[in-house]
């Protein structure tokens, strides 16, 4: 029944204006960070960490449009997953830094693409797989019916998705070879042994080191990816910028540093709520992880 249920809701708000999804979306950040006093407590720390302050009147319009903007993450969904690929990606207003991507794809080159928790992210994927082949890292979702919902939203033009596992790293590695793309979330907590350590905002966050592995192996080229969510129900604005990795550094140390730069850049659209410095299950505290 709860999955029916769910079903319905998803289709009904499928074909809603995205304008209205948008205000929709603003509604429910609010209700959420005002009913959910550990979801208010986390953003409110995550802005600080990152050196914002809320205690002046800037402060106070960016924590206010940050509550919103993560409400219309979660409402644009339906939509984005929902209308037809053509309409979805009529809503790609403009398109920056495309040149970096030609450039790799004339040089025969692989290319990983890093989306972080920005913006319009799941846009970035379908968008670049009008063009390509892509294969993108996923975790499956716990509820069974998102499954096919996310997938059939997800694998379209020439997308498909490759299981957050050793099987699905293989899938990823083999595309590189082939020079074709593939997508991952820079920014989302790996599992024991896959990451390190390093700072995010000034504080150290356990981040993904699969990125600069696949990135040395193959000789792909790394290209950030954004997707700006415009004044409510106008479409978004696609950004690409290259990453020069020093493979003789720390790269995950090098990605978070870009990362940092970018969500500066319209630091209301990066979602704060995310339990960025959470310690994943079986690794050791930062302040621990260097003693045996």
């Amino acid at each position: 029944m709860t999955t029916f249920f769910f079903k319905i809701i998803y289709r009904f708000l499928s074909c809603l204006p995205l304008g209205v999804l948008h205000s929709l979306g603003a509604l429910l950040g609010r209700l959420t960070y005002t009913l959910s006093a550990q979801y208010a407590a986390r953003m409110r720390e995550n802005l600080r960490q990152a050196g914002f302050s809320l205690e002046d009147a800037a402060g106070q319009r960016l924590l206010s449009a940050t509550i919103a903007e993560a409400g219309k993450a979660i409402t644009e969904l339906p939509w984005v997953w929902g209308r037809t690929y053509d309409e979805v990606l009529s809503r790609v207003r403009a398109c920056e830094g495309l040149q970096y991507v030609e450039a790799a794809q004339a040089a025969g080159r692989g290319i990983i693409y890093l989306t972080p928790h920005l913006g319009c992210f799941e846009m970035c994927a379908l968008y670049m797989a009008r063009h390509a082949p892509l294969t993108v890292l996923y975790r499956p979702p716990r509820l069974q019916w998102l499954e096919g919902v996310m997938r059939s939203g997800r694998e379209r033009g020439q997308a498909k998705l490759a299981k957050a596992d050793m099987s699905g790293v293989r899938l990823l590695f083999k595309a590189l070879k082939r020079g074709e793309a593939i997508g991952m979330l820079p920014d989302q907590a790996p599992s024991q042994g896959e990451g390190e350590w390093v700072d995010f905002f000034n504080r150290p966050a356990y981040t993904m080191t699969l990125a600069g592995r696949l990135a040395e192996a193959s000789g792909a080229a790394v290209l950030l990816v954004s997707a700006e969510r415009q004044d409510t129900g106008q479409g978004y604005v696609i950004r690409f910028e290259p990453l020069a990795l020093d493979f003789e550094q720390s790269v995950a140390r090098q990605i978070n540093a870009a990362l940092e730069r970018l969500i500066r850049a319209f630091p209301a659209q990066y979602l704060w709520s995310y339990n960025r410095y959470k310690v994943p299950d079986g690794v050791l505290p930062p302040n621990t992880a260097g003693e045996a």
